[in-house]
């Protein structure tokens, strides 16, 4: 039998633009946090042998209870962040080679809306080249601007949104996590990293609705699309 994937869940970030108190991935959304959403999504998938879920160190004891509460039987581990999100990732990634795990997928813990299929086929495509990343076509013309003017219109053709799951063959992504931190490098996200070290991507079209919770606008809109998912039509902003 095929061995399945480990998860990297990053959830240490802060997120200002929000505008909460609270730590963005545990702002309520309907009934439970957007962490436990995004979790349970890949708690039900065949493929997902083990999750890692890196919270800030303050965050270790409630997100324990909340594993418990939810009975998030994948999570294998709960580990404390680092300063920047590639410390973090890193740190997860550790903890996915403690599980024996050959790939391992990455994934923002404010992307509740991640679907199985898409996910899976991401962890295929790594298994076949060795990384991939799910992304969708930008719909919109995209400008390059220098101090308030336009310098360049690139082909809409050519240009995906990257989003999360990113998935590798964990050996080759450690190794590129690595070589970043001995260069003194932070890249934007982790296939940045790999492909620094000289690694091909591949790029997996997944769906528009695995979108990042980033702002008030996002969370309205989520409610909105569980309530509508879940038949509850009543419930919409």
């Amino acid at each position: 039998m095929e061995q399945g994937f480990g998860v990297v869940i990053v959830a240490a970030g802060r997120g200002s633009r929000m505008g909460a108190a609270e730590s963005k991935q545990y702002l309520p959304l309907l009934d439970k946090p957007v962490i436990i959403h995004t979790l349970e999504r890949f708690q039900m998938m065949p493929a997902c042998e083990a999750i890692v879920w890196v919270v800030s160190a303050e965050d270790t004891a409630r997100c324990a209870a909340w594993q418990e509460e939810y009975g998030l039987d994948k999570v294998r581990a709960i580990v404390a962040g680092g300063a920047e999100r590639q410390h973090s990732v890193y740190a997860g990634l550790q903890a996915v080679r403690a599980q024996g795990l050959d790939y391992v997928l990455i994934h923002d813990g404010v992307r509740p809306f991640v679907e199985t299929d898409s996910a899976e086929a991401c962890y295929r495509a790594a298994r076949e080249h060795g990384a991939a990343v799910l992304a969708v076509p930008v719909k919109d013309t995209i400008k390059q601007v220098n101090g308030g003017v336009i310098t360049a219109t690139p082909d809409r053709r050519s240009l995906w949104a990257i989003q999360t799951p990113q998935a590798f063959r964990l050996a080759d992504v450690m190794a590129a996590h690595e070589q970043a931190a001995a260069d003194g490098f932070i890249g934007t996200d982790d296939a940045m990293l790999v492909e620094r070290a000289g690694m091909q991507v591949r790029i997996v079209e997944g769906e528009y609705t695995n979108v990042k919770l980033t702002t008030p606008d996002d969370l309205e809109w989520a409610s909105w699309w569980l309530a509508r998912r879940a038949g509850r039509p009543g419930e919409q902003r």
